[in-house]
């Protein structure tokens, strides 16, 4: 099924790779003009556009680091300069962490975590709101972690942030549903995507990467195409009744 974007902007941060391209993609194939952004891997980002209009879709890739409020605040200026509004937003722009003991994390990797998966869901939030009040409503998903609702021995940096990122979600959601804005948040589980590859290299020491699978009730990793969907349904009207969710999406992971 498609079209149920259909004439909607939608806004993507961390759209150069994984969950983050494979949701553009799915809003520009459900008919929404599409903003990526991304800071470092900015060739990514300029490659999810040129697929989206390979495949006849509407987009526009712009470099913002969201830990930065002067970048955020651009991005989203720029999103309303393009497009006049701002219907969706797909929050998800994120880090690994230290993946270290909490006595282990230096200041600095404490710091560069926070700001990137916390700070940069606020500072994205407090300039995303104010325009979907503007046009009577809007929709955004914020994107947190199994590890936002389960904690780990180690990586507390991440396990923090993803907390504070359900936290800060269920807050603003309460905060903005009597306008018309609903907040979600989404929390993948082990997902087939670089950045999970990155963490299992430093767990392969521990628990190999079959036995890492074997591990999960569905017996596989999830693919960024199922966060994507996941992410769409939060973003349509058929969850028109649903607010302050966090919903995983994890293969069951969750349960154990």
């Amino acid at each position: 099924m498609t079209g149920r974007l259909q004439g909607k902007v939608a806004l993507v941060t961390g759209g150069s790779s994984g969950i983050g391209r494979a949701t553009a993609l799915a809003f520009a194939k459900e008919g929404a003009k599409v903003v990526i952004a991304a800071d470092k891997n900015v060739k990514g980002g300029q490659e999810t556009v040129q697929v989206i209009k390979k495949a006849g879709g509407e987009a526009t890739f712009v470099k913002a680091d969201v830990s930065k409020a002067t970048e955020v605040e651009a991005l989203v200026n720029k999103t309303v300069k393009l497009y006049s509004r701002l219907d969706c937003a797909f929050n998800n722009a994120g880090i690994s962490g230290s993946w270290q003991f909490l006595i282990d994390c230096t200041e600095e990797g404490w710091d560069r975590t926070i700001n990137i998966n916390l700070k940069g869901v606020w500072l994205c939030m407090k300039y995303e709101i104010p325009v979907m009040l503007k046009h009577g409503g809007g929709v955004i998903v914020n994107t947190a972690s199994v590890g936002g609702l389960k904690a780990t021995p180690r990586n507390s940096d991440y396990v923090a942030s993803k907390f504070g990122v359900v936290g800060l979600t269920k807050s603003a959601a309460l905060a903005y549903a009597k306008d018309g804005i609903r907040i979600n948040v989404v929390c993948p589980g082990l997902i087939d995507t670089p950045m999970t590859q990155n963490t299992m290299d430093k767990l392969t020491q521990e628990a190999p990467h079959k036995r890492l699978e074997q591990m999960m009730p569905l017996r596989r990793l999830g693919t960024s195409e199922e966060i994507a969907e996941a992410v769409v349904w939060l973003c349509s009207d058929a969850a028109s009744y649903v607010t302050g969710l966090a919903m995983t999406v994890d293969g069951g992971l969750f349960l154990q």
